[in-house]
C-alpha cells in the first residue's frame, strides 16, 4: 500500500524503536487518510521540487512509541500530520528544503530542528488543512547551543524562535536517545 506517489506505508509508519520495544505503531484507517492528505500537500510538492528521494525519519507514530522516545503529547505525528524529513540523498539540503516549503507550501508549522544557523539537522513540518494552518515557523536549539553572535541559551531543554515574527516562545522537548523514527 503507498501513502502517495513516493511513500510507501512501510516506510510511514518505519519506527526502529517500535520495533526494538515491540511497540505496535499501526494507524487506523482515518489516520491513513490524513497521512495521504499531509504527503500530496506537503511532501509530493516539496519531492518534485527537490528532483530527488528525501529521507523520511519519522511520519506517523502511535502515542505509545511517541511517549517511548519523549515525544510532547500533542505531537502532530500521532494524528499523522507532522513528517520529520532529512537530506541524506544530498539532492538540496535541510535549508534549502526549508526555505522552499516556507516559501511555497501551505502547512501548520515547520521547525528548523538542531544544526546550526546554517543548517537544520532535520526539518519537521505539518499540515492540518487549508482553513487551520498557521504557518508557523519556528527554530529548535539545544541547551547550551551556540547561536550566531556566540550567545548560548542555558537552563532551557530547548529554545524555539518564531522565524515569520521574531517573536520568542520556551518550549520544553524530552531528550530521547536513538532516531525519532
Amino acid at each position: 500500500m503507498k501513502i502517495s506517489q513516493h511513500i510507501t506505508y512501510a516506510e510511514a509508519i518505519h519506527s526502529n524503536t517500535a520495533k526494538r520495544k515491540g511497540i505496535d505503531n499501526t494507524p487506523n484507517s482515518s489516520q491513513v487518510e490524513v497521512m495521504k492528505v499531509t504527503a500530496e500537500k506537503i511532501f509530493e510538492p516539496l519531492r518534485e521540487w527537490v528532483g530527488g528521494p528525501i529521507k523520511v525519519n519519522s511520519f506517523f507514530r502511535s502515542v505509545a512509541l511517541n511517549e517511548s522516545i519523549g515525544g510532547v503529547a500533542s505531537s502532530q505525528h500521532c494524528k499523522g500530520q507532522a513528517l520529520d524529513l532529512d537530506d541524506v540523498y544530498n539532492y538540496k539540503t535541510n535549508a534549502e528544503m526549508y526555505h522552499w516549503i516556507k516559501d511555497n507550501l501551505n502547512f501548520d508549522q515547520l521547525i528548523w530542528e538542531f544544526g546550526t544557523d546554517v543548517s537544520p539537522n532535520w526539518i519537521h513540518v505539518s499540515y492540518v488543512s487549508e482553513e487551520e494552518n498557521r504557518n508557523r515557523c519556528l527554530k529548535a536549539y539545544k541547551e547550551g547551543q551556540k547561536r550566531s553572535g556566540g550567545k548560548v541559551r542555558k537552563n532551557q531543554k530547548s529554545f524555539m524562535k518564531n522565524a515569520k515574527k521574531k517573536s520568542k516562545s520556551i518550549i520544553k522537548k524530552k531528550k530521547s536517545n536513538g532516531k525519532k523514527r
